[in-house]
């Protein structure tokens, strides 16, 4: 994935040193191909298991959930120095009164954190880059008004807790299962419910953690799955989904509301010998 590991790849053949640049030439391309090879011998040549699987596309019956509200009380008191809590904005808030705050601009990334196969990104924008350094630096895509830097809480049973508006989710498939992890620490397992609707289209979350948080939303689901089949595990940090799928396609994304890369993703079996 990264150039220092490229350069670490150790030569496969042997030879005797030289001091002329022998590196072979690239033959012109309107040369024509010797005659022992055949267009069939070719294509025979590839193994079926790489055969390219049709590109999926979203479910037109699962529309995306709202969004969670994620700004600030009116009123709010906000302590000086305190970061802005929407994705990708770093923006310190200051001594400024409430009613003045009407003139802050918040540039940030509405959806996802998405770590994938050594790829990192936004679930909101195309651009993908390998090195997390250059993940920081990406650009929001999205303005508004006002910086959210307390968020809203709401009750649950009396006690206060704060709306998680969004968290950051990885995931690796095979042509059977999808594993996906989303990642939330300190979940309460004895007050938390993750169900599989029955349509297998979808996911209904209501996350609480022990130290005052919830997240909850419908997660929309990019492919079909089995939901008798399906299972979760809450974990220290994260929730663990592994998704049945009811048929061998790839998924390019997680959230059926997400912006596709144009990533090629394609699964299937090992070769064997």
């Amino acid at each position: 994935m990264t150039f220092d590991e490229f350069l670490g790849i150790p030569p496969c053949t042997t030879g005797k040193h030289s001091r002329v640049d022998d590196k072979p030439v690239p033959e012109p391309t309107s040369k024509a191909a010797p005659p022992e090879i055949s267009a069939p011998s070719v294509k025979a040549a590839i193994p079926p298991s790489v055969t390219r699987l049709p590109q999926a596309t979203p479910n037109a019956a699962v529309s995306a959930p709202p969004p969670p509200s994620d700004s600030d009380e009116p009123g709010a008191r906000v302590p000086p120095n305190t970061t802005c809590r929407r994705r990708g904005c770093d923006v310190k808030s200051s001594a400024v009164p409430d009613d003045r705050r009407d003139d802050e601009e918040c540039v940030y990334h509405p959806g996802q954190a998405v770590f994938h196969e050594g790829s990192k990104g936004w679930g909101c924008c195309k651009k993908r880059v390998l090195e997390f350094d250059e993940f920081l630096q990406i650009p929001g895509c999205k303005k508004r008004s006002r910086h959210c830097f307390v968020g809203k809480k709401t009750k649950v049973n009396g006690t206060d807790l704060e709306k998680v508006s969004t968290v950051r989710h990885d995931f690796y498939q095979t042509s059977t299962t999808l594993h996906a992890s989303l990642y939330l620490k300190k979940i309460d397992k004895a007050v938390s419910k993750v169900e599989f609707a029955e349509s297998g289209q979808e996911v209904a979350l209501d996350l609480k953690t022990t130290d005052g948080k919830q997240y909850q939303t419908a997660l929309p689901l990019y492919g079909n799955i089995d939901p008798s089949k399906s299972s979760f595990k809450i974990l220290g940090t994260k929730l663990e989904l592994t998704l049945i799928k009811v048929d061998g396609r790839g998924w390019p994304v997680l959230r059926a509301d997400e912006k596709l890369t144009g990533e090629i993703i394609q699964t299937g079996s090992a070769m064997k010998a």
